[in-house]
């Protein structure tokens, strides 16, 4: 049975506890494979004992002396018969030409893998332990040491011959040592002591904690972080040490260097092997419990853990119990724990099983995330890995998530995840979107199909704009909007429109819709008529994109009935498409029209609609009296009789005066004012306007009998007419209202103007004298003369060569110069002279500033 039952354990190749694993949502940190081939052969007829890890390969040894060199798959690659006992231990160099063994009947070989000369040698009692130096290849190097009741150092000196030191003796057998660059660690029965081989000095004793454990049931394990750190794990006790260098000051007669303990504490259970990851230690844990409360089973079953060692404790990052084989009959000092530097790689030895460790890779990673159903985490993995990945596919991931949303009934999730993981395979595409069509969800995956430059079959479209006509008009015409008319057949998708249509026909969605197809088909005068049927705002956006401008000559009334200034302003902008006497003909029996169209036009130019411009004074008399008189204003086309013919007829009373006034009829313009309007105030500014004295007679003699429109040109006359003029005339007895006011308002008036010429005078005064001043400044400075300046009637230099001989020169103030003798004679005025240069070019002559003589 028990046979039975380790062949299913190592066809299922599970190492840990699988209840563990699958209760636990912490992803494990390492994965576990049994070392099989050539090692399951050896293990079946004896037990391994020892093993010793390279990059390259392996060296097994076991109970019945033999060593097995091992390639990294496990198979056998050689064999040496060393002993009929147990081999305690197997060393290599860093080269891994280089072995040392020893058994337990005392022989101890030492010798290069590809030459066997070496050190052959037997003793009387067990050699528990061996090191080889790392560098022992190199000729310089030649050194190990052995252990068993003493440690040993062998030594091959110049006459090629081995001398032996002893180390250490006298506390009981030697059961490990580890040798890492100059340093050599040993434990014994009272500690462990680290020896400094530069320095032929022994540095530290880290004495064991818990001496009530039998050191050769309990044994002590040792592992060299790097050069300087080394890991000791003894019982449940761990501690980190770390070789330092000693201060000059500090030395004395203590050795160079001095070990310090960093991190110290207590395990759960009992150590079997340690080694290093990164900053973290891996453990192997011989589980046994005190209490004996555990079954047999799971009191044996060996622990590895993962742990990350604080200064007085330890942080436990991850656990997995190993079924290795025939771990019952195991007990502590069964096991070893070996691992490769190169790599990740952590063997697991016990006398019928070896099991490796490995640090998990993103594969293994993803097989974990897909196994706890997180689809979604394992293919963002998947994606950023995809050069590292082996084991899996990004798009076989992508596919399981979706078959996990749609079994979620998650479909549009589902859906949006076919866009990312589908890409270009178009087989796929289609295959997605008939199991869509079959769980009757073809919506959801209607705005993720492909659109680009890569398409699926027009079928596929197709049935899915079918499926919307069917059910979802809105979705229909969303995609209509959405999806290329190249992606389906455009006609078969108007046909079916157009049947549906029959059973509703005025449904505004399918119409709008309708005219969409009409114009990716380039009907477009079909798209125009049904756009104006249902007046949507696109129309017009239609017409200039595609140039319908021929299309709508006789859609023009229809188009302003939709909107009057999106029209108008698309007419005026194509002016050269549809002429101004086309659309003035289309517009002839919709005057209210017509007039919005001519209007806008005359705001455009004045002079384009001139031939319209008699027309347009009816239309604005009769839909548009607000800008009648500006358009009377600025028009100079418009028929002046015929306008005032019409402003009389519709007694446009402000209009008929603007009209009169341009025909030159003042008077009578101002006696409508005056008799019909009643508005002194605007007689009067009409009258500023015309500025004509007979106007203000006229004014004055209309008002002089009346009080109110005395007092309105009281107000106002003062800046035009003489008031005394106005104020003659008005009869004694006659009561004007405000006539003390109006006459206050005179008076002040006046004085505000005297008061303005007043200040005036004084501010031109004061400019002048400034000027002045500042002009008399400016011509009673120096000028200065050098050899630079010349003669501007002679050309030569202004000074002589030589200045002791006498002259004559005159300086100007325009800065002209002279010799006196090139001066012409100085004219009728006797002693006064003229530049001839300003007075030539009549910028006023400058009498001469200076005469300078020598």
């Amino acid at each position: 049975m028990a046979e039975v039952e380790e062949q299913e354990r190592q066809q299922s190749g599970e190492f840990t506890d699988e209840s563990e694993e699958e209760d636990s949502e912490e992803e494990p940190k390492l994965k576990y494979e049994r070392l099989s081939n050539g090692v399951s052969e050896i293990l079946q007829s004896d037990a391994a004992s020892c093993m010793t890890v390279h990059d390259k390969f392996l060296a097994l040894g076991t109970h019945f002396g033999k060593v097995f060199l091992l390639d990294i798959q496990g198979n056998a690659t050689q064999k040496y018969d060393v002993s009929s006992v147990k081999i305690n231990q197997i060393s290599l160099d860093e080269s891994g030409e280089n072995v040392g063994i020893c058994s337990e009947d005392g022989k101890v070989q030492v010798f290069g893998l590809y030459t066997r000369e070496g050190f052959h040698e037997s003793f009387d009692c067990p050699v528990k332990v061996v090191a080889l130096h790392p560098q022992f290849s190199r000729s310089n190097y030649k050194q190990f040491v052995t252990g068993g009741n003493k440690l040993l150092l062998y030594e091959k000196n110049w006459l090629n011959r081995w001398k032996t030191q002893v180390l250490h003796e006298g506390e009981g057998t030697i059961t490990n040592v580890k040798w890492r660059a100059n340093l050599i660690a040993w434990a014994n029965n009272l500690g462990v002591k680290i020896y400094d081989f530069s320095t032929k000095q022994r540095i530290t004793n880290v004495l064991r904690d818990n001496v009530s454990l039998r050191p050769d049931m309990y044994p002590c394990s040792l592992c060299w972080k790097d050069d300087t750190t080394l890991i000791i794990g003894w019982g449940t006790s761990i501690k980190i040490c770390v070789v330092k260098e000693r201060k000059p000051t500090e030395m004395r007669d203590l050795p160079n260097r001095y070990v310090e303990i960093v991190s110290a504490f207590e395990t759960e259970f009992f150590i079997c092997g340690l080694a290093p990851l990164a900053d973290q230690l891996v453990t192997l844990f011989f589980v046994q419990d005190p209490t004996n409360q555990m079954d047999e089973e799971d009191r044996a079953r060996p622990r590895l853990d993962i742990i990350q060692a604080l200064p007085e404790s330890c942080e436990e990052i991850s656990s997995d119990a190993l079924s290795v084989r025939f771990y019952q009959d195991n007990e502590c000092r069964d096991y070893r724990l070996e691992h490769s530097e190169g790599e990740s790689l952590f063997y697991i030895i016990s006398p019928k099983d070896i099991v490796v460790a490995k640090e998990r890779d993103q594969d293994d990673h993803i097989d974990w995330l897909l196994a706890k159903k997180k689809y979604e985490e394992a293919l963002m993995a998947a994606e950023i890995s995809f050069k590292n990945i082996k084991r899996h596919d990004v798009q076989r991931i992508g596919m399981s998530y979706i078959n996990h949303l749609v079994e979620n009934r998650d479909f549009n999730a589902a859906a949006r995840k076919c866009q990312k993981v589908l890409g270009k395979n178009m087989e796929l595409w289609e295959n997605e979107v008939y199991r869509f069509k079959n769980i009757g969800q073809l919506k959801a995956i209607s705005q993720y199909l492909p659109r680009g430059d890569l398409r699926l079959r027009p079928a596929i479209y197709e049935m899915i704009l079918h499926d919307f006509l069917k059910t979802d008009y809105e979705g229909f015409a969303t995609l209509i909007r959405e999806w290329p008319g190249e992606l389906y057949n455009n006609m078969a998708i108007v046909q079916a429109v157009n049947d549906h249509l029959k059973k509703d026909p005025t449904n505004n969605t399918l119409l709008t819709t309708l005219a969409e197809l009409y114009t990716y088909d380039q009907r477009y005068d079909r798209a125009l008529e049904i756009y104006l049927r249902l007046r949507h705002k696109d129309v017009y956006q239609l017409i200039h994109r595609h140039n319908l401008f021929s299309s709508i000559e006789d859609k023009i009334v229809l188009l302003m009935e939709f909107d009057k200034e999106k029209a108008v302003d698309m007419l005026l902008d194509n002016e050269d498409k549809i002429s101004i006497d086309k659309v003035v003909v289309e517009l002839d029996g919709r005057p209210e029209l017509l007039h919005v169209y001519l209007h806008k036009l005359f705001k455009r130019d004045h002079h384009k609609g001139q031939k319209y411009h008699e027309r347009q004074i009816g239309l604005y008399a009769e839909y548009d009296r607000p800008n009648l008189l500006p358009f009377l204003r600025d028009s100079t086309h418009c028929p002046l009789e015929k306008a005032l013919e019409i402003c009389q007829q519709r007694n446009f009373v402000e209009e008929t005066v603007f009209l009169l006034s341009r025909m030159g009829n003042c008077r009578r313009a101002l006696q409508m004012i005056m008799e019909e309007q009643e508005d002194v105030d605007k007689a009067i500014e009409f009258a500023k306007e015309q500025d004509d004295a007979e106007l203000w007679e006229d004014l004055i003699s209309y008002s002089i009998d009346k009080p109110p429109f005395i007092t309105g040109l009281l107000n106002n006359i003062g800046t035009h007419v003489d008031p005394i003029l106005l104020i003659k005339r008005i009869k004694e007895g006659m009561e004007i209202p405000n006539l003390r006011d109006s006459l206050v308002k005179i008076l002040h008036d006046y004085n505000l103007q005297i008061l303005l010429r007043e200040g005036c005078k004084k501010i031109l005064v004061a400019d002048s004298l400034s000027l002045l001043k500042k002009m008399h400044r400016t011509q009673m400075r120096g000028v200065r003369v050098d050899e630079g300046n010349i003669c501007e009637s002679c050309h030569s230099t202004i000074l002589p060569s030589d200045m002791a001989q006498p002259f004559s020169v005159v300086v100007f103030h325009c800065r002209h110069m002279f010799h006196k003798e090139c001066l012409p004679s100085s004219g009728t005025i006797p002693g006064l002279q003229f530049c001839n240069i300003c007075s030539a070019k009549r910028r006023g002559p400058g009498s001469g500033i200076l005469e300078m003589k020598k």
